[in-house]
């Protein structure tokens, strides 16, 4: 199952403070702009091994971060700038961000503060590969990377609460998560209906309805976390922090077995009274992955955004997906509880920086 990581990273000057990527942009293939102006993507091509994902991933951040240095300017892998406001961080001009500005309403401004990972696994037995997606999304919290907003501690897992809730806490439909699915085309009529609502919600707010169709149609007109990308064309999982690169790397392996189990034996989603109802509309078989109910889905995904790891629900949920929750230190765990000062964000974001500065060293050193 060919795989791809897209990681969003802030780019800071020497003194911490944000500053547009210019021609870190065109260091090296995969490295596009960002939909605001002080962050850049860095993107795989679809890769058939980890192996190939691991020493990709690492090489093109290796080169974006020496052609910084040398500019006088840092990467930081955190999911939020931890104290600079919606207001002071400019978008890059694009048509369809101001559109969805319009649409959105005033909450669409918390989506300038989320930096995130992407991950991107070729389509197989798509259903499937959505429900696996769908059960495993509270793995955020395994590299979670702020908690803070505006200089305050929010939630233990402040991005996915400022992008769904607060950002897409208007449009559910195009930024939730979605139920599970019996078949593709049942997602498709979901994705024509989310269209549709989102239109008409364009519409009432005086979008030309031309305009609309030309900056949008149902694939690219919901930012959900699990997705389903006819242009690539992917199952994409949009749920974790932007992280350290060996961070992002140790859960899309973990993820990526989960997916390739449920690709290949199918899933079963396991009700409330352990009743099992076939992800794909089939009778499911006996070796079927099994997934929780959805409603279980949802409450431990509001715990992990609450609490994270510290929530002995969240680590018992994930260790019961497979995950080792253990063996990972999620960054969050190296920011203080308190309200932050100006300066101490921009020390922040500066620790963060030389942290991926030595996290790919360290990986150096080891190759």
């Amino acid at each position: 199952m060919k795989t791809s990581l897209e990681v969003e990273y802030w780019v800071v000057d020497d003194d911490g403070d944000l500053v547009p990527p210019d021609s870190l942009l065109d260091v090296c293939e995969g490295i596009d702009p960002e939909f605001v102006e002080p962050m850049l993507e860095i993107k795989t091509t679809p890769c058939t091994s980890m192996a190939e994902l691991r020493a990709e991933l690492r090489d093109r951040i290796a080169t974006v971060v020496d052609a910084a240095r040398e500019q006088g300017k840092r990467l930081v892998p955190l999911a939020t700038p931890l104290d600079v406001p919606p207001s002071e961080i400019p978008y890059r001009e694009k048509a369809s961000t101001d559109l969805q500005r319009r649409i959105v309403g005033p909450g669409f401004d918390d989506a300038r503060v989320c930096a995130g990972t992407h991950i991107h696994f070729e389509q197989s037995n798509v259903v499937d590969q959505l429900n696996a997606l769908t059960a495993i999304d509270p793995a955020f919290a395994l590299v979670t990377s702020s908690s803070h907003y505006r200089g305050e501690p929010i939630l233990e897992c402040a991005r996915p609460y400022l992008y769904r809730r607060s950002c897409y806490g208007g449009c559910p439909e195009q930024g939730q998560l979605w139920p599970y699915v019996d078949s593709v085309a049942e997602w498709e009529r979901r994705l024509e209906d989310a269209y549709e609502t989102f239109r008409e919600r364009a519409i009432e707010r005086g979008v030309d309805p031309e305009a609309f169709n030309d900056a949008f149609d149902p694939y690219e007109a919901t930012w959900n976390p699990v997705r389903l990308r006819r242009a690539m064309p992917t199952v994409e999982w949009r749920s974790p922090d932007a992280a350290l690169p060996s961070q992002v790397l140790q859960l899309a392996e973990e993820v990526r077995s989960i997916v390739s189990r449920a690709d290949a034996r199918g899933t079963a989603v396991v009700d409330g009274d352990r009743d099992r109802v076939g992800g794909s509309g089939d009778e499911p078989d006996a070796d079927s992955v099994p997934l929780p109910a959805f409603d279980t889905v949802e409450e431990v995904t509001d715990a992990a955004i609450r609490d994270g790891l510290e929530n002995s629900n969240v680590r018992t949920y994930l260790r019961g997906l497979g995950f080792t929750p253990s063996e990972y230190e999620p960054l969050t765990a190296q920011l203080p509880d308190g309200r932050l000062t100006e300066r101490r964000a921009k020390r922040l974001r500066l620790a963060a920086a030389r942290r991926l500065e030595a996290d790919l060293e360290e990986r150096r050193v080891r190759a």
